[in-house]
């Protein structure tokens, strides 16, 4: 889908400038626990299916609207992993465009559907072993990635 209405109108009126963008991202696991990691086109780094949340959406709507989008696949969001911020949650997309994410990660599993290897969002999307992560374009911790990361989810806090 790219860009909604509410962020090109709010990109008209501000240009390039850094603006705080509440989002999601999914740990979607295949029937091996691989990870399914997408790239987006005219990018080298990987990411996670993930996305903003639009106007009058729940955090968990945007979450299954945007698997849909980028993978084709239909999926359930079953918990909330972590939530994360601040400045090491920044990323400028390749037409200048910078944000700072406060992004929820949920623990998402499939219900149905294909993986949809060509579509508008993703160039290449590929399940990878938790072992052998990929660079991504946005940082997340590790702890996040591994099966057994507990029950209550993670956040960071920074104690100077």
């Amino acid at each position: 889908m790219g860009m909604s209405d509410y962020y090109k109108d709010l990109r008209d009126k501000i240009g390039n400038q850094l603006i705080f963008m509440p989002s999601v991202a999914g740990i979607i696991r295949n029937d091996v626990d691989h990870i399914l990691f997408g790239r987006k086109h005219r990018e080298e780094l990987w990411g996670l299916v993930a996305g903003a949340i639009e106007l009058g959406e729940s955090p968990a709507e945007a979450m299954i609207r945007e698997a849909k989008e980028e993978t084709g696949l239909d999926i359930i969001p079953e918990r909330i992993i972590g939530v994360y911020g601040g400045e090491e949650r920044r990323y400028t997309y390749s037409n200048g465009h910078q944000v700072e994410y406060l992004t929820i990660v949920f623990e998402c599993s499939v219900t149905s559907g294909e993986l949809d290897q060509e579509n508008d969002e993703m160039a290449e999307l590929v399940f990878i072993p938790e072992e052998h992560l990929p660079p991504t374009a946005v940082k997340y911790p590790r702890h996040i990635f591994m099966k057994a990361n507990g029950e209550r989810a993670h956040f960071e806090v920074n104690r100077e």
